[in-house]
Parts: structure tokens; C-alpha cells; sequence
């Protein structure tokens, strides 16, 4: 079950000046099932985007980063239950067939529709059940949709995350909410497999930009599940620019920064989500990599450690068998680590310096925090100022029976 995570409260999500939402079913994988979303984006909204690295990637990846670049996108359409990846020419018609009906139905341009899918890799996207069901989308559009949208974008997903947060920019009270969907082939290199943040600020399309990059490193980035990367991973960030601020454009300036702090917060909140909510979860670790020589090194560490199928099982057994973390440092890669400089904590509790085990460490205080469901990881390299923190889960016997089973 998810660890520490409930499904937030409608009444919690708060709507986005110049965003609608509908919700509607197009029966993809399961006959009832509401798996497509409408979002229709207000004249005038800035829209960023960033992808996955893999190279398999999918075909609305490829057609999204066609659009992005022409600019003035007006709406969004995710599927879930299929992936349209490993689909070849095929899938990128098809995605585009979705596009173009979507602008017919709302009378903007095709290259205005960004198409998004998750689910099963190999598959041919069932346009033939997703373009009736548009219209029933069209008419579920409302500013209020957002938890039904959380809902409709799960694939094993147990609990649907969404998360809001206001900031004063500007004078004016802008607000931030988002939503995502993950729990299991998460292990970005850019975001996470699909998360929408929208906020109603006026922000400049560089700047829009920039953040999307600087908030997904600091969310999104730093989660891992499995170690698998997605073929469809896409993280988008939206502007509508309609909270009255004056327009953004200066990244030093205090207005770009509390903005900054609310998209960070909420996609963090996001992020954290996925790995309280992994596939068979039942601990929600964090791992954090503290006076590294720099930022790489510490993630670099913190991913062997996070992403260790042995560090992970022994957690789900509660044992405190610490020297699987130790190897996970020691083969990270980091060519002139001097372990003789390094402290290991789990929780609060010294684990190893000098090399070794701590004089100080004994069996009981590592099984004590071990039969936590919240457990930090801390590794002091004692080698510089950098710092690195990346949130995963344990591996359970269910991780294996979802995984084993998802095709049916």
C-alpha cells in the first residue's frame, strides 16, 4: 500500500485562471474505464516542456517536441492504457490523427494540440476508440476537474496525485497546481512519466523555459523507483498569464523566485508521490549525499544507492543489512572516494566512519529504524559543499506480481 499517502481533496485543488479540464472514457484497456483527458488551454498561455532521454522514445514525445517548438499551444490530450512507444511511423500518425481531431472539435491548428499516452510499449494506438470519446470530453470541460484528471491519468497508480500552493508575485495572489501519474518504470533523467503543472502568472516563454528544467531537477529528477527510465517520461509547465502580475522575465528578481518556490512545491509534492505510491511499496526512503565536490557526484551516489534492488529489499525486510549501502557507495563511480572520510547514518543513528562499522552502531538501533515507514539515508563524503537528495521506495514481493502481471 502507499506509504504515508492519501488522494488530496478536490476542494484542496485549486482551479487555474485559463485552464479547463474534461474527463471522459474511451474503454483503451478496460471497458468504463475513464482514461482520457482534455485540457484546453486560454488564448495567450506559454507552455514548456521537458522529455525523456530514452532513445525508444515514444511517438507523442516526438510529435509534442514538434509542436512545442511552433509555439502558441491551446490544448492537451493524455491517454492512458496504451503507450503508442516501439510504434514506429504508425504511432506518430496516429498521434497525430489525435491531434488533428482534438483542433478540428476546438477550432484552433493541429500543431496547437499536444498528444501525451501511457501504458503498455508495443502496442498500436486504438485511435478507432479514442476519437469517439472526444466530444465527451469537450463537454466534461470545466476549471474544476483537476482531481478527476489525477484520477483519469493512472496506470498502477494506486492513489492519484494532485497538489496546489499559492504565492504572492507582483502584488498579486498567483496560484500553482499540478497533477502526475507514476508509481512504477520511474527513473528520470529529465521528469517524471507524466506531470502537469499550470500556474496563472505572466511569465516570459525563456523564463517558462528555464524553470521547467530548474523545477524538474529539483522534483522530478530526484525520484526513482525502479531504475527504469520511461519511454514516454513528460513533464509540462503552463503560464496562463492571467493573475494580473506583471510579466516575469528577470530570473534574479524576488518575483521569479517565490514563483519558482510554489512550482518547486507543488512538483516536489508531486515527485515524493510516486515514491510513497511505488509499485508494491511499503517504505517511503530518502536518500541524501551531503559535502560532496559537487552536485553530480552526490546524485551520482545517491541513485546507486536508491536504485540498489538489494538496498531496497532489505528494506522491505526491515533488516538492518547496512552493507549494501556501503558497496552501493563504493561502486557508484566516484574514482578517488576515500571511505575512510565517510559517515553513514540511517535516521539518526551512526552507522559507519573510518571505513568501517561505527564504534558507537549497534544491530538494535538499526533494526529500530528500519521497522519505520519513513526512512533517510545519510551519506557525509566530507569533500566539498555540494548536496544531493533523491526520494525512492523499497521492493516488495508486489512489486514483482504487478510487474509480472501488467499486461493482464
Amino acid at each position: 500500500m502507499p506509504v504515508n499517502l492519501v488522494a488530496p481533496d478536490p476542494a484542496s485543488l485549486l482551479p487555474v485562471a485559463g485552464i479547463k479540464l474534461g474527463i471522459a472514457s474511451a474503454g483503451i484497456k478496460k471497458p468504463g474505464r475513464r482514461d482520457l483527458t482534455l485540457i484546453e488551454l486560454a488564448a495567450g498561455a506559454k507552455v514548456a516542456g521537458v522529455f525523456t532521454q530514452n532513445r525508444f522514445c515514444a511517438a507523442p514525445v516526438t510529435v509534442c517536441k514538434q509542436h512545442l517548438a511552433g509555439g502558441d499551444i491551446r490544448a492537451l490530450l493524455i491517454n492512458t492504457g496504451n503507450a503508442n512507444a516501439g510504434t514506429g511511423a504508425e504511432g506518430i500518425k496516429r498521434a497525430t490523427q489525435s491531434c488533428a481531431a482534438v483542433a478540428e472539435m476546438l477550432h484552433i491548428r493541429p500543431q496547437q494540440v499536444l498528444p501525451f499516452s501511457t501504458g503498455v510499449i508495443l502496442e498500436p494506438l486504438p485511435i478507432d476508440k479514442i476519437l469517439p470519446a472526444l466530444p465527451a470530453a469537450q463537454a466534461d470541460l470545466a476549471a474544476d476537474r483537476w482531481s478527476e484528471a489525477a484520477h483519469a491519468i493512472m496506470t498502477t497508480d494506486i492513489v492519484a496525485k494532485a497538489a496546489s500552493a499559492q504565492a504572492q508575485v507582483g502584488g498579486k495572489t498567483v496560484t500553482v497546481t499540478g497533477i502526475a501519474k507514476g508509481s512504477g518504470m520511474i527513473h528520470p533523467n529529465m521528469a517524471t512519466m507524466l506531470g502537469y503543472v499550470a500556474t496563472d502568472a505572466a511569465v516570459s516563454q525563456a523564463l517558462l523555459e528555464r524553470l521547467a528544467k530548474e523545477v524538474a531537477d529539483v522534483s522530478f529528477n530526484c525520484v526513482t523507483v525502479d531504475g527504469d527510465t520511461s519511454t514516454n517520461d513528460s513533464f509540462i509547465l503552463i503560464a496562463t498569464g492571467q493573475a494580473g502580475n506583471a510579466e516575469i522575465s528577470d530570473t534574479a528578481s524576488v518575483d521569479c523566485a517565490a514563483l519558482k518556490n510554489a512550482l518547486s512545491e507543488v512538483s516536489i509534492r508531486l515527485a515524493q508521490a510516486m515514491a510513497r505510491d511505488g509499485e508494491g511499496a511499503t517504505k517511503f526512503m530518502t536518500v541524501r549525499i551531503e559535502q560532496g565536490r559537487d552536485h553530480a557526484e552526490c546524485k551520482q551516489i545517491a541513485y546507486a544507492i536508491a536504485r540498489s534492488p538489494l538496498v531496497k529489499t532489505a528494506f522491505f525486510a526491515s533488516d538492518p543489512n547496512l552493507g549494501r549501502i556501503l558497496a552501493a557507495i563504493g561502486y557508484a563511480g566516484v574514482a578517488d572516494l576515500d571511505v575512510d572520510n565517510i559517515r553513514v547514518y540511517l535516521g539518526d543513528v551512526l552507522v559507519a566512519e573510518k571505513g568501517g562499522r561505527a564504534a558507537s552502531y549497534t544491530e538494535a538501533q538499526g533494526a529500530a529504524v528500519m521497522q519505520e515507514a519513513e526512512i533517510t539515508i545519510r551519506v557525509v563524503l566530507n569533500r566539498g559543499e555540494a548536496n544531493a537528495t533523491v526520494w525512492t521506495c523499497d521492493f516488495s514481493y508486489d512489486y514483482v506480481k504487478i510487474n509480472a502481471e501488467y499486461r493482464t
